[in-house]
């Protein structure tokens, strides 16, 4: 349960009385530690914990070296990384959607210099994922097969993780620098129904909602949509009265980090008219004026930097 809350020093409080009270931690115990252990990126701990997890006769399942894949992520190791990949094969476990979905996660954080390593991992276990994210990565869309290989890759994956890789694979692009390919994966989300009710309109406010979306995918629906309401202005139509973002209110259980922390500086970096509404929390409000001042002024530095 404390895994589960993200409560780390009263599970490590728990463990401990556990084995100085001589009852012997089982395999689920064992696994529990190391994926509260990785989630908070304790290298040390997680592996010391494997070690005690050894010696005590158990076997790693998929679940625990998952979240080893993605605390040594979070710590950059990424030769440790391919390490505990490799140790899959050893020990005749199967990879599954998740297990995949953890290695692009991982992706998202490694240094582009190392990329090329963890393709090689994600192609060994899913040829198709592996594909997309070779494109990607290498760069290598001349033939203009991105956007059919993508949709092919989600009608083959199970719903529970469509919008996992979707949006690690925004993710990804944001980190390489190719918002049109972020935009492209976004766009297809939209039109596979990955994502839904990202933006909603009523007579009085149009909203962004993003709380599902990842970092990178969020930044993709902001330029997705800040693109839309120039259109809507270009056309010679009305923005309604006011304008919101909602980002949700929520912070990762292992991490004080939220998406509203996110936005906001990226809000402050677009010298954005939107600001967090006081009583609304995760909201970020603008009215119609401002925001068409704002896409007016956007509009003109866009001009003249052409």
């Amino acid at each position: 349960m404390c895994a589960d809350l993200g409560y780390v020093d009263k599970a490590v409080e728990i463990f401990e009385d556990m084995k100085s009270s001589g009852i012997k931690p089982d395999s689920w115990t064992f696994s529990s530690m190391i994926t509260i252990f990785s989630c908070c990126g304790k290298v040390s701990d997680s592996e010391n914990t494997l070690n005690e997890m050894f010696e005590a006769g158990f076997q790693p399942n998929i679940f625990v070296l998952t979240s080893l894949i993605q605390c040594y992520g979070k710590a950059q190791r990424i030769d440790d990384v391919v390490m505990t990949f490799n140790r899959i094969f050893e020990l005749v476990i199967t990879p599954d959607d998740r297990f995949c979905g953890c290695l692009l996660n991982v992706m998202t954080q490694t240094p582009n210099e190392e990329l090329g390593k963890l393709v090689k991992c994600v192609e060994r276990v899913n040829q198709k994922l592996g594909y997309v994210v070779k494109l990607l990565v290498e760069e290598q869309d001349i033939e203009g097969n991105f956007k059919n290989e993508a949709t092919d890759l989600f009608d083959s994956i199970s719903t529970e993780v469509k919008k996992a890789y979707c949006n690690c694979l925004i993710d990804l692009c944001v980190k390489l620098n190719m918002m049109d390919r972020a935009c492209e994966l976004l766009e297809l989300g939209l039109a596979l129904e990955i994502y839904t009710d990202i933006m909603s309109r009523t007579s009085t406010q149009w909203s962004l909602n993003l709380k599902s979306l990842s970092p990178g995918a969020a930044l993709t629906a902001l330029h997705i949509w800040m693109n839309d309401l120039s259109t809507v202005l270009e056309a010679g139509e009305q923005l309604p009265p006011l304008l919101g973002i909602n980002t949700g209110h929520g912070k990762h259980k292992y991490s004080e980090k939220g998406l509203a922390n996110v936005f906001e500086s990226h809000l402050k970096e677009l010298n954005s008219p939107f600001h967090e509404a006081p009583d609304k929390i995760g909201w970020f409000l603008t009215t119609k004026v401002a925001a068409e001042s704002w896409l007016e002024s956007r509009k003109s530095t866009d001009t003249a930097a052409a």
